[in-house]
């Protein structure tokens, strides 16, 4: 299948990644647009991988205001150097992980910032509310299993879907943006602020 400029325009739209690389996954994916996006998702991740351990000094502060001032996020988003710090697609991606705050409110960024004792008390409620339902013994593990999950994608940011296409979570949007600028991202706090409500953090 021939491919034409407008679907690596379209593809690169998407992912953020360079036409070279578009154009390679458009062709191994015989033109199909979504196997050529699995295919630099793939890709991404891999990249992402290589790069997780890279120092990370640069970056910006990105504040947000939703609502006419009712609520308010601020979010640092590191990366390797003041270049990709001021690049477009950076600031673009602290922009979007703004917004993701604002309207899904997280409570942290990462599975592994949820306090165990936050996960017991989960547990125990999923199990105590299965057991009220009558569900069978055997079966309730399972259930529980399946309400942490839902716990974490919930309440962990980069579980979570993006608000602009539930098919990617923000993980995947992250490796997409490490693919696209070359270097180590990182998410690294944030604060959320909504008028007569406590903080989320």
């Amino acid at each position: 299948m021939q491919i034409t400029t407008d679907m690596i325009k379209k593809l690169r739209e998407a992912t953020g990644v360079g036409i070279l690389d578009c154009r390679k996954a458009l062709e191994e994916a015989n033109g199909d647009e979504n196997k050529a996006m699995d295919l630099l998702r793939e890709k991404g991740l891999a990249t992402a991988g290589k790069r997780a351990g890279r120092e990370t000094s640069e970056g910006v502060v990105e504040l947000y205001s939703h609502g006419d001032g009712r609520v308010g996020v601020m979010v640092e988003v590191n990366c390797e150097t003041d270049f990709v710090g001021r690049s477009d697609a950076f600031r673009k991606f602290a922009h979007e992980i703004a917004l993701q705050i604002a309207a899904s409110s997280p409570w942290y960024i990462r599975e592994e910032d949820i306090p165990q004792d936050v996960i017991q008390h989960e547990e125990a409620i999923a199990a105590a509310k299965a057991k009220e339902e009558g569900k069978k013994e055997e079966i309730i593990p399972r259930i529980v299993e399946g309400s942490i999950k839902k716990f974490k994608n919930e309440t962990v940011l980069l579980n979570q879907a993006y608000i602009r296409d539930e098919n990617l979570t923000i993980a995947q949007v992250l490796n997409q943006t490490i693919a696209a600028t070359g270097e180590n991202i990182v998410i690294r706090r944030f604060s959320r602020y909504a008028l007569g409500e406590g903080k989320s953090e």
